[in-house]
């Protein structure tokens, strides 16, 4: 399984975060689950895939020509994809990934994995969509979610879609037991 990983090119100010994204790249280097992330070798994404790579699992990174500077692109990697810009990072990212999951991160996170999750919605794709809600990160995101839900602008069954997990196991076991909802307008 790929498993692409959105997350933060910095760790943020809790060491739970730095703590939780170790613990979880072990755990797909040792149960043979590779990362597909961004590329960076700086914050969650560097600290993620220094861990799936010293368990001995594969990571593979994407990222656009004018960030491999500035997020420091990770040589080290199974594979490294150097790509146009951010749009062609995100369609190479979707098409490597068996599914997706956010960990910590800012706003670029949120809009990596809320377009996957759009896509999924539309049926580009039947892919499990994350929230890996480590020290309750993502609480707020989705009591806005199900404000969204009970104002009437999303549907329940594609709220219902998201997997919310907070560690590795259930993570994987959300994955594996993943069934899409009906695609919108069909």
């Amino acid at each position: 399984m790929n498993i692409a990983v959105y997350c933060g090119a910095s760790t943020g100010n809790n060491p739970t975060y730095i703590n939780e994204a170790k613990k979880l790249g072990e755990f797909f280097g040792k149960n043979g689950i590779d990362l597909v992330y961004g590329g960076g070798k700086v914050g969650l994404m560097g600290i993620i895939a220094d861990a799936v790579l010293a368990s001995g699992g594969k990571a593979y990174g994407v990222i656009p020509e004018y960030l491999k500077e500035k997020e420091i692109a990770h040589e080290g990697l199974t594979e490294l994809f150097i790509v146009k810009d951010m749009h062609t990072r995100k369609a190479k990212m979707a098409e490597l990934a068996d599914a997706f999951v956010a960990l910590p991160g800012g706003a670029g996170t949120l809009e990596e994995i809320f377009e996957v999750w759009t896509w999924a919605q539309l049926g580009h794709h039947s892919k499990p969509c994350a929230f890996y809600n480590t020290n309750g990160f993502y609480q707020h995101l989705l009591d806005m979610i199900n404000n969204m839900v009970n104002s009437g602008f999303l549907h329940a069954q594609y709220s219902d879609m998201l997997i919310l997990a907070d560690t590795p196991q259930a993570l994987i076991n959300s994955f594996e037991a993943y069934s899409p909802p009906k695609v919108k307008w069909t």
